[in-house]
């Protein structure tokens, strides 16, 4: 359950710390006092969308923390799946609003997005606003009333639905105009043709380039090898370096004999003689390998030419071009074969439509049985609640297949005798949504683990006994449950078993809202003051008090709160 909610700077609340208990919590307060903010807060905390509007005229930032305590099992298992900590049952989430728009979020006081606590949220708190009832005059929304209330799961359904959907697509991609598949295999078995014929590689270029190099600066390679060779073997007018190096070696070994200091170097001449014959070997099969030929370098331009107008049309490099060619050589296989591939896409389709019908002839079936159930459930509930000539029946209709199955469901509803049922939105008035949305959510809730519910002035439109029942009807839930309701009607907020109030002070120029726990006398003058207004008199106070009496005598001993 919401054990405490902190909340600073949000429009006129500047700052209140709200102590909530198990039951049904009820707020009250005068017009403009900030009941409304309140519901705001605790929707912004859940990560609901906001504006910079919200944030106290004046300053920069906002905060709102909500402390959840006692939570079950399922929700701590699924805090620790989202990588957060639920200890002992507890979790603390926050959110900080600011003027420039950025904000943060915090779960168990770590970094979190406001995606993750609407993850939460659904978990946590069932928040219904006034804007909710018009939810009723929706027909998706009356479907998914019965689907929660009937536990029809549509995971199964949805994913072959999602199959069907795919080749679908894929089907009336491959049955793209006869003349254009024509002209797209033509081009691309030209393209596949010329970029295999060229026979690409990496390594290739690279050696032509190198072989493009040597050939380009052929004249200055023979001539500095020739020079090299007659360097080391000497000419007629010359002797070479190797003649020198061999008697050198000589010398240098007859000297060493006597003198050892010099017996390293002996060791160093003959490796190094044997270092310039070795090169002299290398020079002399290079001058005799390299005999180049003009028309040579022409073929290597030609080559490279080629690659280069390859790199323009198909791809920045080879590599990029052979994967070009991969793709296309997929796309012509796939093309050649599109005769094969529809016949086959075809039976796919009519294998999963068949699929597909049969969910959803059976999901039909099953919702059918959930609503007549719900509707009676229902119409028990507006019975109570004063609405005891309200007659529901269900309009069914049949739709093509979509991601929610084939129906369309709508719940009618006739407040008359003698009244056939017609839309929600046709003839229902504000105090009967409230109350049909009343019935609804009491009838969903047990459906659900959720621990806290929120009523914002879901006694709308109703006033008398209508509103005594709706308090006892909230007194009912809140056995079972944590209850947040913000009224304004005496005979809703004399049920409570904690009761606040919003109260609006103006001190100087600004104005303040705080929050308060009222004690039971606080709460008779509370009564009278919804009551009658301003100018209470010991009648209303006894009125009032009267209103407590009959309603704690009433749940005596039966809340366990």
């Amino acid at each position: 359950m919401l054990s405490q909610l902190y909340i600073e700077n949000i429009a006129i609340i500047q700052k209140a710390s709200i102590e909530l208990r198990e039951g049904l919590n009820v707020f009250t307060g005068e017009t403009g006092a900030g009941k409304t903010m309140l519901i705001s807060a605790i929707n912004a905390v859940l990560g609901g969308r906001t504006s910079r509007e919200i944030i106290r005229s004046g300053e920069r930032r906002a905060l709102v923390s909500a402390l959840f305590t006692d939570l079950p099992e399922e929700v701590c298992s699924m805090v620790e799946e989202l990588g957060y900590e639920a200890e002992d049952g507890q979790l603390m989430i926050s959110r900080e609003l600011d003027t420039e728009g950025r904000g943060s979020c915090r779960i168990g006081g770590r970094p979190a997005t406001t995606g993750l606590l609407r993850q939460l949220a659904g978990h946590l708190i069932d928040v219904h606003g006034q804007r909710d009832s018009q939810e009723l005059l929706s027909p998706d929304r009356h479907l998914s009333f019965i689907d929660n209330f009937g536990g029809i799961r549509l995971e199964e359904y949805q994913e072959i639905f999602r199959r069907l959907a795919g080749v679908r697509e894929e089907l009336e991609q491959s049955r793209m105009d006869e003349s254009y598949r024509l002209q797209r295999q033509d081009m691309l078995r030209y393209q596949v043709d010329e970029i295999t014929a060229a026979q690409l590689s990496e390594e290739e270029e690279e050696e032509l380039v190198s072989q493009r190099e040597i050939i380009r600066n052929a004249e200055k390679i023979t001539s500095a090898l020739g020079a090299i060779y007659d360097l080391l073997n000497g000419t007629e007018d010359q002797q070479g370096l190797l003649s020198s190096f061999e008697l050198l070696g000589e010398e240098l070994s007859t000297a060493s004999r006597y003198l050892r200091q010099l017996s390293e170097y002996d060791d160093r001449i003959t490796e190094t003689g044997y270092d310039l014959q070795e090169l002299s070997s290398t020079v002399r099969d290079c001058l005799d390998q390299y005999q180049f030929d003009p028309r040579q370098l022409d073929d290597i331009e030609n080559r490279v030419d080629h690659i280069q107008k390859l790199k323009k049309k198909y791809g920045g490099e080879i590599p990029d071009i052979l994967a070009y060619l991969e793709r296309i050589s997929d796309e012509l296989e796939q093309l050649d074969h599109s005769d094969e591939r529809i016949a086959s896409l075809e039976e796919q389709q009519r294998q999963l439509e068949q699929q597909a019908e049969k969910m959803a002839g059976e999901l039909t079936q099953r919702r059918k049985k959930a609503a007549a159930e719900l509707i009676r459930l229902i119409q028990q509930e507006l019975t109570y609640l004063d609405m005891p000539h309200v007659r529901l029946a269900l309009s069914c209709q049949k739709k093509d297949l979509a991601l929610n199955g084939a129906d369309v469901m709508e719940l009618l509803i006739s407040a008359n005798p003698g009244e056939e049922p017609k839309p929600l939105s046709k003839i229902a008035s504000g105090g009967e949504l409230s109350r049909v949305m009343l019935a609804v959510k009491n009838v969903l809730a047990d459906r659900d683990d959720i621990g806290t519910m929120i009523f914002d002035e879901i006694d709308t439109g109703v006033s008398g006994r209508a509103a005594q029942k709706i308090g006892r009807k909230l007194r009912e839930v809140a056995r079972h449950r944590q209850v947040l309701c913000v009224t304004h009607l005496a005979p809703v907020a004399a049920y409570g078993t904690h009761h606040l109030k919003i109260c609006k002070e103006i001190q100087g120029d600004r104005t303040y809202t705080k929050v308060r726990s009222l004690s039971p006398e606080e709460r008779v003058e509370e009564l009278a003051r919804i009551t009658v207004g301003e100018n209470i008199t010991p009648k209303a106070l006894e009125s009032a008090r009267e209103m407590l009496t009959l309603a704690e005598k009433e749940f005596a001993g039966a809340d366990g709160v």
